[in-house]
């Protein structure tokens, strides 16, 4: 199965900017939901951006529009979360997630538990 793993998280002071890099290994296939997801203790995990790799539909959370862009590359096995004008409360462990097989089609995309595979995380922290 694909094989997730994230990179680029660190420290950075308020107003600053982190680009999270989520690199795909063996990935067969295309069409598929990612998403990135935050957890920061004692809060749940929350989704805040998903991407469908076949039809290019992007969802965000409210928290983060016009503030974060989720992109990925060419090849279609990295994906990205620029994460700009960066706030406090975006502290949190990020984590990449993929769907595959594909959930059923009432899934929230936005909903952890609609993901069966997922990265170490990568911390965010911002002062």
């Amino acid at each position: 199965h694909v094989q997730l793993v994230e990179s680029g998280g660190g420290s950075v002071e308020a107003g600053g900017s982190l680009k999270l890099t989520c690199t795909a290994s063996r990935v067969t296939y295309s069409g598929y939901w990612m998403g990135w997801f935050r957890q920061a203790p004692g809060k749940v995990r929350e989704g805040v951006a998903s991407l469908h790799t076949g039809g290019g539909s992007i969802v965000y959370a409210d928290s983060v529009k016009g503030r974060f862009t989720v992109s990925r590359d060419n090849a279609k096995n990295t994906l990205y979360l620029q994460m700009n004008s960066l706030k406090p409360d975006d502290t949190a462990m990020y984590y990449c997630a993929a769907a595959w097989p594909a959930p059923p089609y009432w899934a929230n995309v936005m909903a952890a538990g609609t993901y069966n595979h997922w990265g170490q995380g990568t911390q965010v922290t911002v002062s």
